[in-house]
């Protein structure tokens, strides 16, 4: 693997470590701005929005200019979006920070799927793509522990002041490491757009949705049900969830090596056992380590969907991949969003805390049932078992193997 994904990983770990930290944080920065914890919510909320509405628009504004030079403007905008929520003298300045450190997240990823891509041989590009990824998963396990730590400890201020260096160093990895590919010759912003037109593309966003859905319905409500349902004390949330980060970086790392091998197998082995797992949680929140198995297993099987989703939609956009890949991001986001709202909803509904993982399963299932639809579309559509990519230079085309 070259070393350029290793600039890549650096920027998705700052990336991921700002994105989930401020979860831990909302009592301090609700009580430094003297806003409620609700409304200190927005900042989370803000976030989500700005990935989903600024990857399409960062990639479509980046169409202009090599992949190199948009990466490092992305991560020029994550420092900027984070030094402003260091320095913010109020509470609607530091929302405006989080917005602008979100607009680069869904572009950076989308583009840094295509960039990892290009950098290896094409029985590699799923492990390629993992690999940038594991930044972002490590970042459960290291930042975001940390980043609260440093928080509580020193004032939140210093940890986004902390997260903005790190854009620094992955700026500066990037500008470093990372060969200034050209842009493929004749791709123009309507051939991106085509690539929407293809049902195979939406239906790996929806899968996207769904499944990664399927994870954050159970994991957003987690605190309440290991606290209320399992018995843990407040303070074993925090492990919990560095164990559900452990089972994310092992799941994306297995992800990508056997998506290079069987894409669409990996697909159904991962959701259906992603389904079956989630169902299972309602029964073992009620014993302590059964709970702590399961969430690691959630982590691992819902990342292990992440390279082979991505791989699929670069995969089925092919020549013109890069707005595709960033929407689907942006696509995991919405998952995030959704799944946390139904979530909401059934234990509102007087269903209890282990009610979301209901709700998770079904929607991991649902990916499933999508996945099993894509392939026999592409089957009876009498589809190749290889489908070709733009390489440079653009006029050759590699054959690529699910």
């Amino acid at each position: 693997m070259p070393l350029a994904l290793l600039a890549l990983a650096i920027g998705a770990f700052g990336i991921g470590t700002t994105e989930f930290v401020i979860m831990g944080l909302l009592p301090q920065v609700a009580g430094d701005y003297g806003v409620s914890i609700p409304t200190a919510g927005y900042l989370v909320t803000g976030y989500a929005l700005g990935v989903m509405f600024g990857a399409p628009l960062m990639t479509v504004l980046g169409t202009k200019v090599s992949r190199k030079r948009m990466l490092m403007a992305l991560m020029g905008l994550f420092i900027v979006g984070n030094l402003l929520s260091a320095l913010a003298p109020a509470f609607s300045v530091m929302l405006i920070g989080r917005i602008v450190a979100s607009l680069a997240h869904g572009a950076f990823f989308g583009i840094g799927s295509v960039v990892a891509a290009e950098l290896v041989a094409p029985d590699k590009k799923a492990g390629a793509i993992s690999m940038m990824f594991t930044g972002l998963t490590v970042a459960n396990v290291v930042g975001v522990p940390l980043g609260t730590l440093v928080g509580q400890s020193v004032g939140w201020r210093v940890t986004f002041a902390i997260v903005a260096a790190l854009g620094v160093v992955g700026l500066a990895g990037i500008a470093r490491l990372v060969p200034d590919m050209p842009k493929p010759e004749g791709v123009r912003l309507r051939h991106e757009l085509a690539a929407f037109k293809n049902v195979q593309v939406l239906l790996a966003m929806a899968m996207t949705v769904l499944g990664f859905g399927g994870v954050f319905a159970a994991i957003t409500y987690i605190a309440p049900m290991m606290t209320h349902v399992t018995g843990f004390a407040d303070g074993s949330v925090t492990w919990l969830l560095v164990l559900f980060g452990l089972g994310m970086v092992g799941g994306n790392l297995l992800g990508g090596k056997f998506a290079d091998r069987a894409l669409m197998p990996m697909l159904y082995v991962s959701l259906g056992a992603l389904a079956v797992v989630l169902a299972l949680f309602t029964l073992t929140a009620h014993d302590k380590l059964l709970s702590a198995v399961t969430i690691a297993l959630i982590g691992a099987l819902g990342f292990a969907t992440v390279p082979p989703l991505q791989k699929r939609v670069l995969d089925q956009a092919h020549g013109a991949p890069t707005l595709a890949s960033a929407v689907n991001i942006g696509a995991f986001n919405l998952g995030n969003a959704l799944s946390a709202w139904l979530g909401g909803l059934v234990i509102a509904a007087g269903f209890g805390y282990t009610a979301p993982n209901w709700v998770g399963a079904a929607l991991a299932a649902g990916a499933l049932l999508l996945a099993f639809l894509s392939a026999a579309l592409e089957r009876h559509a009498g589809a190749p078992s290889t489908v070709v990519t733009r390489a440079a230079p653009a006029e050759q085309r590699t054959a690529v193997h699910h």
